[in-house]
């Protein structure tokens, strides 16, 4: 028995590894084709203040909204563990009281997230109006 468990938290381990190497993989590897995407429509009479605001705004589209989008689906998704924690063990104290820190820290994040596309908004803006 002993062998077949410490196999087992190899092989445990082992796919962690794995997971957490195509995880980095999906997450950076658009990282690396951006620029060609980005100017890929462009002509070389455009200026230099609309592209570096298409490029600013097309880093916003493909990567700050998609993170942005999966931190808010993370923070309801804590709200909504906690709030199955809370409804399914009335009885359970203990079990209240963690799924209301659930629910507490979700709208947190969520709130969060808001004011982050709220500030985002803003920069945009400015850098709109100041380049172009």
């Amino acid at each position: 028995m002993g062998e077949q468990d410490s196999s087992l938290i190899v092989m445990t381990t082992t796919l962690r590894r794995y997971i957490q190497i195509v995880i980095r993989g999906v997450i950076f590897s658009p990282l690396l084709g951006l620029p060609f995407v980005v100017f890929a429509q462009g002509t070389l009479n455009e200026n230099a203040s609309s592209n570096v605001t298409g490029l600013l705004n097309k880093i916003s589209e493909v990567i700050i909204n998609p993170i942005i989008f999966l931190l808010f689906a993370a923070g309801f998704v804590v709200f909504i563990w906690g709030l199955v924690q809370f409804v399914a063990r009335l009885d359970n104290e203990e079990a209240r009281a963690t799924g209301g820190k659930h629910m507490l820290w979700g709208i947190i994040g969520m709130v969060i997230m808001v004011g982050v596309v709220g500030i985002v908004n803003i920069i945009q803006n400015t850098i709109q109006a100041i380049g172009g």
